[in-house]
């Protein structure tokens, strides 16, 4: 009896500290992790942590544990401006909207938006735009207070402000957008705003490690030397979140670590050269010049105007010539042999029973996938890399290597994006009938969004539009991202136009794809739109602009007096990173690790194993229109 007493009154002292540290919260219809967070002024992370069958998704009255906010809720002053009317001014000569914004001391896309002539015409002299005039009101909120400025003191950098707030450096760049890479004394951060008692500090004792992408705790333990156990008993919170990119670990003072955050995108395998052997390259691309009359200058023009593939063929092959030449600057000769494969199989089976590529490093091409098919089965039991350079190969054998990700993992990479950035947001997915099984998997990705299909006529046949009224009451002040999956450019014409009408002062809709399509470039499309709603999408390349004066691109333009082409590009870094591979290890296979990813003019390269087959390239950029440029998107 007496033992029972005392297991009661344990376990009663154990409910009361519960009850002292944590909540519980019944969830209502429709409510999202996010709006439960913030009413708790906690982060959904804390509320995974305790609730791990929450990330399936929320059902009514299922009941969560809250724990004890760390933030501070004292009231904090906000500024926001209030239109109070407006001037009239006339555009004089030279003068640009930049210099009329410091005039007035308004921002620029403060004047477009209220004369929105400006989004598609240049500014010309005589105009006469609405200047608007605001008063400034000062607010005291404290709801919304989960973040408070930070001073950067002495020696601190953005690794030891991300450990001592408790989050990563990603965290603390998408905190601060405008963030110097280089962190001075005297720098103002904004910060999660935990109490001074839950700051952590960095012991000198110590060294500390900023995680990178992909990196797991065997990855670590072979880098670091230290078990997932050591580290937890360093790092308590990775028993409840896990490893994250940018994550940044205490770890013993006898391991050597670079305290600041790189990604594997930064591998630089040019410092690394170790197999300066001269290297065996073949080339296929289906030139057909059996077609070409070589004795006429315009024929020949003409054929090169109107035969795309040798069009492609043409400009791939100058880039491919540009990356042997930078590659030899580094020390490495190769060995090209350059095979017109005609597009044709029966060409392809010639050229395989007349040449022994046994000796060969790698194989490019061919470029149509039933040609390359043919290469690399042949080529496979020799243990020959065929690098498929614009396509999707048939199969993936052992021997080949999918250059190109697939539609699937640029699904995945945009959500992964959307899903990395924790600040709030309101989703909304609209897609046509075709486009309905993406609309499907987003939602389950994203369970709060709002659907919206497109209309369908008296016959019940899509009709491919929607309606204004479709969109009322859909959008929320702050931030809204809507998904539009289709690939009828009508359709996406008349989404794109009515919701850029829809951006208003208090909130932001950001338009995103998991496919751009020909759908998102038609004649109906604008840019204007696009760049104005910074359209998101994923890409198997970004646009490096020619005004950058890239080394790349001024040499080609020197060379051929043209900028160069995607197509140029794509030659050029798949073949510069094929020969710094093959030169920092005995072959393509040692040097195509999952832990090594790089980045060149317009592409990156990163390769994983199918478990039985070949390599595939799973690195994606998520690019945006901004401000009629497309540019890699960063959180």
């Amino acid at each position: 009896m007496k033992k029972l007493l005392i297991i009661i009154v344990i376990l009663f002292c154990s409910f009361t500290a519960m009850a002292q540290d944590y909540k519980t919260h019944k969830v209502l219809k429709g409510e999202t992790i996010e709006e439960i967070a913030k009413q708790y002024l906690v982060t959904p992370f804390d509320i995974f942590a305790l609730n791990p069958d929450a990330k399936k998704g929320l059902e009514p009255d299922m009941v969560l544990i809250i724990p004890s906010s760390r933030v501070k809720n004292e009231d904090i002053p906000t500024e926001t401006k209030e239109l109070i009317g407006y001037k009239t001014h006339k555009v004089r000569r030279k003068e640009t909207l930049f210099s009329i914004s410091q005039k007035y001391a308004i921002e620029v896309e403060d004047i477009k938006k209220y004369n929105t002539t400006l989004y598609s015409k240049n500014l010309r002299k005589g105009d006469r735009l609405k200047i608007p005039r605001y008063k400034t009101i000062v607010n005291k909120v404290s709801l919304n207070n989960t973040i408070k400025k930070y001073v950067v003191a002495p020696k601190e950098g953005k690794w030891r402000v991300a450990y001592k707030f408790g989050i990563t450096v990603p965290d603390l760049e998408a905190l601060n957008p405008n963030m110097n890479d280089v962190l001075q004394p005297g720098d103002e951060l904004n910060v999660p705003n935990i109490s001074n008692n839950e700051e952590k500090t960095v012991e000198e004792e110590f060294n500390y490690y900023t995680v990178l992408k992909s990196e797991g705790f065997m990855a670590l333990n072979r880098k670091l030397g230290v078990t997932q156990e050591g580290l937890e008993a360093l790092n308590p919170e990775l028993k409840e979140g896990g490893l994250k990119l940018g994550m940044v670990l205490k770890v013993p003072g006898n391991i050597e670590t670079a305290n600041d955050v790189r990604d594997v995108e930064s591998t630089n395998l040019s410092a690394n050269l170790k197999n300066l052997s001269s290297k065996r390259i073949a080339l296929m691309l289906p030139f057909s010049l059996n077609k070409v009359d070589v004795d006429s200058v315009q024929e020949a023009k003409k054929m090169i105007r109107t035969n795309g593939l040798l069009s492609v063929s043409l400009d791939f092959h100058a880039g491919v010539l540009m990356a042997l030449d930078s590659a030899k600057q580094l020390g490495i000769s190769t060995n090209l042999k350059v095979i017109d494969t005609r597009n044709q199989i029966s060409e392809i089976t010639k050229i395989l029973e007349a040449n022994d590529f046994s000796e060969y490093d790698a194989v490019i091409g061919p470029l149509m996938p039933g040609n390359l098919d043919r290469v690399a089965s042949k080529l496979k039991r020799d243990n020959v890399p065929v690098v498929s350079p614009l396509t999707m190969p048939t199969n993936l054998y052992d021997n080949v290597f999918q250059t190109v990700p697939t539609s699937e993992l640029l699904e995945q990479s945009i959500i992964n994006f959307v899903k990395s950035d924790s600040l709030p947001k309101h989703m909304v997915i609209i897609s046509d009938s075709k486009n309905k099984t993406i609309s499907d998997r987003l939602k389950a990705e994203f369970p709060s969004a709002k659907q919206i299909l497109s209309r369908k006529n008296k016959k019940g046949r899509e009709a491919y539009f929607i309606y204004q009224t479709d969109l009322e009451n859909v959008f929320k002040p702050g931030t809204n991202i809507v998904f539009l999956e289709t690939d009828n450019e009508g359709f996406a014409s008349n989404v794109i136009s009515m919701i850029n009408g829809l951006n208003l002062d208090d909130q932001e809709i950001i338009l995103m794809t998991t496919n751009k399509n020909k759908a998102f470039e038609g004649k109906e499309i604008s840019n204007y739109h696009l760049s104005n709603l910074k359209f998101h999408y994923p890409s198997v390349n970004k646009t490096i602009a020619v005004a950058s004066r890239n080394s790349f691109v001024k040499k080609y333009m020197n060379t051929y007096n043209v900028s160069p082409n995607k197509y140029a590009v794509r030659g050029f870094d798949l073949t510069l990173d094929l020969l710094l591979r093959l030169a920092s290890e005995d072959d393509l296979y040692k040097a195509s690790s999952s832990e090594i990813e790089t980045e060149y003019v317009e592409n990156k390269f990163r390769y994983s194993k199918k478990m039985f087959g070949g390599y595939y390239n799973e690195a994606v950029y998520i690019v945006k229109y901004d401000n009629l440029t497309i540019v890699e998107a960063k959180l």
